[in-house]
């Protein structure tokens, strides 16, 4: 029986060294994101996740080493170039325009490649934001600016989305209708690399994990050896 060929990574990241002005944040990251999964970037406080996410976004003055997005070299390119490749970054600050509806924040994106959603597609995913959609950003709860901020990504056209710390300072059931949305953009399609303090949810949503460690990578997952030994992932987290 002829063995099932490997498909190749939506992004890859290789030997990935970064620094912000002197200081060096990444020491040498190496990840792959294959098409359709879910995978979690796990590590203590200032370990170099959200770097990560960064230098894969052309967010930072200096890196070296290697991204490839589809297969196309992406190191050095500016963010709208790494947008165009299909890459959208929801950052943990989550940037919701408070002087502007939540439907206004959802059209500011520009679509840059098709395939991205519809404002009902949109609504249809979020029905929360759409019974919102005439509020302003600043009258949303933290876990509706969560919401906007994931869907204002989507109509861009993106297929692999960076989302940072999707979940910070939620409630619980919140974090459980954040669970819910990406198991529904899994559904769709997407590819996810997500950088998740919550080890508990990310544990519950990911397909794969990188533990980073002084901006190094010093641990990879599949969820069968985490389910086998979270104790592991634990102890190299501090949890």
């Amino acid at each position: 029986m002829s063995e099932v060929p490997v498909s190749e990574p939506l992004l890859r990241v290789e030997a990935l060294a970064a620094w912000y002005g002197e200081t060096q944040a990444l020491t040498r990251i190496d990840i792959e994101v294959r098409t359709g999964e879910v995978v979690c970037l796990l590590g203590r406080n200032g370990a170099g996740k959200t770097t990560t996410l960064r230098a894969v976004m052309g967010l930072l003055a200096r890196c070296q080493g290697r991204i490839e997005v589809g297969g196309q070299p992406a190191l050095g390119l500016p963010p709208e170039s790494i947008a165009r490749l299909g890459v959208a970054y929801c950052p943990e600050e989550r940037g919701i325009f408070a002087s502007l509806s939540v439907e206004e924040n959802l059209l500011l994106p520009p679509v840059l490649a098709p395939g991205g959603l519809s404002l009902d597609e949109i609504y249809q995913l979020f029905p929360n934001l759409k019974a919102r959609r005439a509020s302003g950003g600043a009258k949303l709860s933290g876990g509706e600016q969560q919401m906007l901020a994931i869907a204002r990504i989507l109509r861009t056209g993106a297929k692999l989305l960076l989302l940072d710390e999707p979940t910070e300072g939620l409630a619980p059931v919140i974090v459980h209708g954040i669970g819910q949305t990406i198991q529904r953009l899994r559904e769709r399609g997407f590819t996810i690399l997500m950088v998740e303090q919550n080890f508990r949810f990310a544990s519950r949503m990911g397909d794969r994990f990188y533990v980073i460690d002084e901006g190094t990578v010093v641990e990879h997952l599949d969820r069968e050896a985490l389910e086998r030994d979270p104790a592991r992932v634990e102890a190299l987290l501090g949890v």
